[in-house]
């Protein structure tokens, strides 16, 4: 019951923070574009067009991790090799965003991407629990003559 919580909590969790981050990236690229500003001799069209295409990107990532901490919750069953090493990647990741919001935007933005990280682990030891406790219920027989 709580590991189907905990990840389905999750899987709402990223499909919000990817629709904010989009939001953010389109702020951003259509601040760079309106304001035709050359940063270090860069084309501003470059910089405004690299920036919707990071957060097209990084929404896609979120979303792909929410889809497989949702199919977790529905299946109630660890996900697989796959899965597992995209939610450590999404892990590190909200790592990383808190590094950067910690000194960008400050504690605020730093505890949210923080409580996303602490969910994402939370389901993934939730559930690898779960299966060293199946792998652990392993019956052996003997044939004895």
């Amino acid at each position: 019951m709580l590991r189907r919580l905990v990840a389905s909590v999750a899987a709402i969790v990223l499909v919000v923070e990817a629709a904010v981050l989009v939001l953010v990236h389109i702020v951003l690229g259509a601040t760079t574009h309106n304001q035709a500003m050359s940063i270090a001799g860069m084309d501003p069209d470059v910089m405004s067009t690299a920036t919707y295409v990071m957060g097209a990107g990084l929404g896609a990532f979120l979303l792909l991790g929410a889809v497989f901490l949702a199919l977790t919750a529905v299946r109630d069953r660890a996900p697989g090799r796959f899965g597992r090493i995209l939610l450590v990647v999404t892990a590190l990741a909200h790592v990383l965003l808190g590094a950067l919001a910690a000194a960008l935007v400050g504690w605020a933005a730093f505890a949210a991407t923080m409580l996303v990280f602490c969910l994402l682990v939370l389901t993934l030891t939730l559930y690898a629990k779960a299966v060293a406790g199946s792998a652990g219920e392993m019956k052996i027989t003997s044939t004895s003559p």
